[in-house]
């Protein structure tokens, strides 16, 4: 799997043009599934950004999570994440699941979000989606 996790204030992501998932202050994470992922990488990878500390405490300093802040988490599956660009101009996606493995590790990553106390939103998988978020920093991590 591999996340880019945006600290955020506010995210939302909208299909034909009505919103599907709308956050506030947290964390926005595209996630895309690799071909061989498994549920206990998505359960790791859940456990991980749930107490990734990118969340200034009172002196400004990265030391509080999203469990610290009470932050929501907004989910979106992006399988261009996993594109190969090493061939030419086009990227190749062989390396990303077919959907009907993503589709239920994606699941699983957000109930282990929701599993520790959690908030969290999603778009919709497989659809194209339109997402807006203000970053918040800028802080953007990549995962994986």
């Amino acid at each position: 799997m591999r996340a880019v996790i945006q600290r955020v204030t506010s995210a939302r992501v909208s299909v034909d043009e009505a919103a599907v998932g709308e956050i506030g202050p947290g964390l926005l994470v595209l996630l895309g599934v690799g071909r061989d992922d498994t549920p206990a990488v998505a359960d790791r990878l859940a456990a991980r950004i749930a107490r990734l500390r990118v969340f200034g405490n009172d002196e400004g300093k990265f030391d509080l999570s999203v469990l610290d802040t009470g932050g929501e988490i907004l989910v979106v599956s992006q399988f261009t994440l996993l594109a190969d660009t090493t061939k030419g101009n086009r990227p190749g996606f062989s390396d990303a699941a077919r959907p009907e493995l993503a589709r239920p590790l994606v699941e699983r990553f957000c109930a282990a979000l929701s599993g520790r106390g959690v908030s969290v939103a999603t778009g919709v998988f497989g659809a194209t989606m339109s997402v807006e978020l203000v970053n918040d920093g800028p802080v953007t991590i990549i995962l994986g």
